[in-house]
Formats: C-alpha cells, structure tokens, sequence
C-alpha cells in the first residue's frame, strides 16, 4: 500500500470523525491527568511560548497528558511531537537515539532534570531512549533563545524535563502498559507508580518507572540485504531495559518561599542491532552496554528577600557508569581478536556544582544576577584482547564557570525588553591518557597539554502583549559552547590525534514569532535563522606518515526555517491540533568537498483529532509525517569514501481509544504506524513497523 492511499484511509478515518462530531456533547477535559499544577516550578528554565492547554501540540512545552494520549515513553518520541525539533538514530553499533532542535544536536542542546544539568563529561554522547517519560510533568524545549541564567552551553537552545509535584493530601497513580508486535505477539511492558501527598508546609512524593522492550518489530517490507545478518521479523538485538526512581520532599514555610530535596536514580541496559547493509563477513562491530547508569542528589529552594527580592539556588550531585562490551562473535560469548572493538571499557564519571540566583525587582524592572559553578571527574579504562591486559585508570577533570546578568524592563503595559549576558570559563585540571606518548615510546599513562577556555554570551527579546490572545516577540541570541574530552583528546582507536587548543563553537540566533487566540483557536509561529561559526570538525591530514583526522574549527554555515502550530477546538466534542516545521541547513567542511549535514529532514509535521463521542470514549488518530533527509553510507561498508544518500520519508498513521470505567480508572489500546510503512532514518537500521499497545490506569 503507497503512502498516498494510506494518506487518503487516515484523512478519510478523520473526517468521519468530524463528521460525527454532532454527537451530544461533552466536556473536553480528562480528570484523570496529572494537573497543570503538577509540574515541578523550581525545576522549570525559561522558555517564551505560553504552556499548553490538554494535549496541544504547539510552542515549546509538551504536557504529560499528551504525552500519554500518544503513548510518547521515552524522551526522543515526546520531542518530537513540538515543531522545531527532530527524533532521530545515532546508527552504528552505539545504537542511541538522538534530538536535534532546529537542527542542532545533542553536544549543542543541553539537556536537564529539574533544571539540573546531565551531562557527560567524555563525550556527552546522550542516548535519548535511556530517559522515560511517565513520571515527567512536562517537557520544555527553549529553541534559539536559551537564557543565559539557565547555565552555559546553549547554542542551539536547551531540553528540560520538569517531574512532577504532588497537588493533593493525597495522590497516587498506577499505570500498566502491554506493547505488542506486528503479529500482536509479546513485545514487552512499561510500568509506572507514584505517591504523593501535600500539606500547607510541606509535601513529599515517590515515583517509579520501568521499561522493557522484548523485542520490536521490522515492517512485513523490509527486505534485508541478501547475505545480511538480519533477516526481518523481530529486531535482532533490540531488546533494552530501563528503570528510574524519583523521590522528592519539600518544605514550603509560607507563600512565596520553597525548599526541596530531590533523589533520581536511573539504570538502562541495551544491546545493538546490527547495519542491516553488509553481509555476515563485514559486521565489525558486537556491542552491548550491561549498565548505563545516572545518579543525581539536587537541593532547589526560593526564598523571598524583602519585598522585592528573590534568591534560587541550585545545588546538585551527579554520578553516571558505563560499561561497553565489544565481542569478536554475534553470539557475543568470545573476547578473543586483537581488534580495537573487541573491549571493555568502563566509564566512572561525577560531577558536583550549583548555581544561585539573585533577582531584584521593581515597578517596571527585574535585574537578574545568577553564578554557575560544575566540577566534572571523567575516569575511563579499557581491557584489549586477547591479553585481557587492563589499562590503569586515566582521569579528566575540568571546572565551568558561568556568570550571567539579565534585565527584563516594562517600556509600557504591553511591550517589554529583555537583555543578557554572560561570561564563561572552563577551568582543565587533568587531562590523562594511556597508549604511546606523543614523542614516541612504550605505552604508558601520559598527560595531554593543558588549556583553558573562555567565551563570551549575549542576547535581547523584545515581547510584545497587546493582550490576553495575543503574543508578540523577536530575538536575538549568540551563544557558545565549549568542545568535549572526546573532540579534544581522543585517539579515536589511533585514527585521530589531539587538539588541546580547540575553542567553543558559536551560533547566532534570530528568531520572529508569535500566538494569537481567535475564540477556540490557538495559531502559533516563528521564522528562525542561526549562523553557526567556528564549528567543529573533523579535518583529515598527514600526522608522522599516518592519515589521521583532527578536530578543528574550521567550519560555518546557516540554518534558517519556519515553524506553524495550530490547536483548539471545533465543537464540544472534537479537539485538533497540527504543527509544521520546514528547515534548511547549510554547513561548509572545507576539509571535505563532498561533506553534507545528515539526520534532519526539511519538512516535518504531526497531526491529530480527539472526537469524543460519549462522554467515557475518546478516539484520537494521528499522524506523523516526514519528508526523507541525508545519510551517509561509512566508508568501513563501501570501501570508498562515504556515499551521502536520501532516505527516511514516512507517514506514520497512529490510533488511540480511551474508555474512562469511572473518575479513577481508566483503560485503553492503540496502534502505532499503523500501515506498517517500512523507512530507516539513517543507513543501515531500520525503524520499527506496526505494533499495538493496551494500556490500564487507575488514579486517586
């Protein structure tokens, strides 16, 4: 079945549910979601779009409800419900899913819990499928313009996971999730709990969530290259589990001032599948990750000074493990070749720090003043085969700094101006490696030559709100962020040498937007353009008779692109909501004539309907749609140089039934892709085909 008939079945699937709209109505809302309320206020950064009402799917912020109603379990499927920002694969034997918001990527977007930074001091490489979704209140994505105040690294904009926070004496969940496969086999479960309760001084909550994937499945059209290791059906080695634990109490003396104390604790363990593209004989690499694990301890209050002053403070303590097995055979039983990837390599890695916020205000002005502080400890070793020889541990160890002013001032009622800026340092203590000394010699533990770093940010937004409907603003922001351990010292297996001397790369960023609410209808939009300078890439050069790379900063370019969303409702029993993205990237590699930017499409959208017929039934189908974009077969498959190609295009059709049993519980089942299109989003790996899931939720 083409796209274009399944394009015409959905559409027609929709309107008949306009069509039935004239049914007896409704109300629109569910009871049964996590309030508005819900989200945790000390752990939300700042970010310009208004928050969505029930499950719209415009601005920069996705909720919990509609997180829910689209079955969204990890980070990467939630993001990519908001316009402006992509899902995507890592591809490789990594097999990590990736976000890309206005076309930067995961070393250029931070990503935080509660405002709390995660970050990976090695090489930040964030797999996105690792981080669920069903105990998060909502999900902000501040795109182009991240405030200073919110801590460095921003050039491309900031991911922030805001968890929940009780609202009642006492508030409980429980939720059950049975995924099943194209043939409606087994295919794995999600779980999630909570408890909570809130008292005029105080509240406390625990929250618990689990995920595992048996397996999934390949589209009935996939068809597998001739001597491949894959041979369709179920995935192999795509089952992955992940579970997180949050506990919080908090402390609420009187009405403006706040103290909480936070435990996240996360653990996930993956295998990967294999590049779909190659025969048996040419699969280098077996991967598995046994442990993928996060630890954070984070203290957030708010306290009043005076009548016109607020102090935030943000003190955290994080610890990430790691461990990668690389294997010489598919049954990964054997650890017996010389090559670099058959390993193990461990990953030890804490971080403590903090910031603390200063905001005075007066009739028609905020003057903020916030300091960040981060101490990251990376500590790495390896075992080679087959000696099963263990290297000594090797220790990077490096101080951010970040002071950031930032005035927010009232020219009259409905205009106001916003200026920040801030000054970052990056302050390298340790920087240690084990293999041959750059002048040469026997293996040993050597030190890599120190430098530090600085850069400068600023920014401004002028907002206009002429009234209650209508949103204005226009921005523009220059941000940097300072290279990884990985781009300035990796030896990369001996193909790469180091660059200690390499700085920050930059983006400027412009953005034009806005929201109107005409009755019922919500329309947002924003025209965005960011020059990125001083980028880093990997440039190729003869190094002691080797053809080794470097990491440099040597490339620039532009992104610019629109963005549309629409949501409201068109009766009292049927909502809607769509959202577009269009984006042009342009990136110039002057070490690679025939270099092109890869994983981002340049259109790409979502739609629903949510017809209730009956007060107890909600039918929500929806839509996903993409049109292809550019992937790169690796050299190690062609023997050539790499062979840049289109791929990825699809229009995923999805269906959800809710049927509420009473105000606390709750059943429901739905189908994703729901034609069981065949496309891969990046050479080699397929995406998942059609699948089913059943889902019971019982709240108090």
């Amino acid at each position: 079945m083409g796209v274009s008939m399944r394009l015409t079945l959905f559409c027609g699937a929709a309107s008949l549910a306009l069509i039935a709209s004239t049914a007896p109505a409704f109300a629109q809302g569910d009871d049964t979601a996590a309030p508005d309320d819900s989200a945790f206020g000390l752990g939300q950064i700042t970010v310009t779009a208004p928050r969505p009402q029930g499950i719209e799917i415009g601005g920069e912020t996705i909720n919990s409800q509609a997180i829910l109603t689209f079955d969204r379990n990890t980070l990467d499927e939630a993001v990519n419900l908001i316009p402006g920002v992509h899902a995507g694969n890592s591809g490789g034997s990594r097999n990590e899913r990736l976000i890309f918001v206005r076309g930067f990527d995961r070393f250029q977007v931070p990503l935080s819990i509660d405002g709390i930074r995660v970050y990976l001091p090695a090489d930040n490489r964030l797999d996105y499928g690792r981080f669920l979704t069903p105990d998060i209140a909502e999900v902000q994505v501040a795109k182009g313009y991240a405030s200073v105040l919110d801590g460095p690294g921003g050039m491309g904009g900031a991911v922030n996971l805001v968890t929940r926070k009780p609202t009642k004496e006492i508030e409980a969940e429980v939720r059950g999730t049975l995924n099943l496969g194209r043939d409606v086999e087994y295919a794995g479960y999600n779980v999630f709990a909570l408890l909570g309760t809130k008292h005029d001084k105080w509240y406390a909550q625990a929250s618990f969530a689990r995920s595992f994937t048996d397996h999934w499945d390949l589209p009935g059209g996939f068809r597998p290259f001739p001597t491949s290791e894959e041979d369709g059906g179920e995935r192999d080695f795509s089952r992955t589990e992940d579970w997180r634990v949050n506990v919080k109490v908090g402390f609420t003396p009187n009405a403006t001032d706040e103290y909480s104390l936070s435990y996240t604790r996360q653990e996930g363990s993956k295998n990967a599948p294999l590049y779909t593209g190659d025969p048996a004989t040419n699969q280098v690499r077996y991967w598995s990750w046994p442990y993928w694990n996060i630890d954070s301890i984070y203290f957030l209050s708010s306290t009043a000074i005076g009548d016109n002053g607020t102090l935030k403070t943000r003190l955290y303590y994080n610890t990430f493990d790691n461990l990668l097995r690389g294997f010489d055979t598919r049954a990964q039983n054997s650890q017996t070749s010389s090559a670099g990837r058959v390993t193990n390599s461990w990953y030890d890695d804490n971080a403590y720090g903090g910031s603390i916020q200063f905001d005075a205000n007066s009739n028609r002005n905020r003057f903020s003043l916030a300091v960040h502080y981060r101490r990251d400890k990376h500590v790495e070793w390896a075992q080679s085969f087959p000696s099963a020889f263990i290297e000594p541990p090797q220790r990077n160890i490096e101080s951010t700094w970040s002071v950031a002013i930032e005035d927010r001032f009232q020219i009259d009622p409905t205009l106001t101006l916003v200026a920040g800026l801030s000054y970052d340092i990056r302050d390298t203590k340790i920087a240690e490696e084990y293999g041959m000394p750059p002048g040469g010699g026997a293996n040993a533990l050597f030190q890599y030559p120190i430098r530090n770093s600085n850069a400068w940010n600023a920014q401004g937004q002028l907002i206009w709100t002429p009234n209650d409907e209508t949103n204005a603003h226009l921005s523009v922001s220059s941000r940097a962020r300072f290279p990884t351990v990985f781009e300035r010292y990796s030896s990369r297996f001996g193909g790469a040498t180091s660059n200690p001397d390499l700085e920050a790369e930059r983006a400027t960023n412009v953005e034009l937007g806005g929201s109107h609410r005409f009755g019922k209808i919500q329309v947002e939009g924003a025209v965005f353009y960011s020059h990125v300078d001083n980028v880093i890439v990997s440039y190729p050069f003869i190094y002691n008779n080797t053809s080794v790379t470097q990491s440099r900063n040597v490339g620039d370019g532009d992104y610019y692109g629109v963005e549309l969303a629409v949501n409201g409702d068109l009766g009292p029993t049927l909502s809607f909501g769509a959202n577009y993205t269009y984006i042009h990237r342009d990136l110039h590699n002057p070490s690679i004539g025939y270099y092109q930017l890869t994983d981002v499409p340049s259109h790409k959208g979502f739609v629903f309907v949510s017809w209730r017929p009956v007060q107890a039934l909600t039918i929500t189908p929806s839509l996903d749609f993409a049109s292809d974009r550019t992937t790169v077969t690796p050299a190690s498959s062609t023997g050539f140089a790499p062979n840049y190609y289109r791929t990825g295009a699809y229009a995923l059709a999805n269906l959800s039934l809710d049927y509420r049993l009473s105000r606390q519980l709750s059943i429901g089942i739905g189908a994703k892709n729901l034609f069981d299109e065949s496309y891969q989003l990046t050479d080699g790996f397929p995406e998942p085909g059609r699948s089913f899931f059943a889902t019971i939720r019982a709240t108090y």
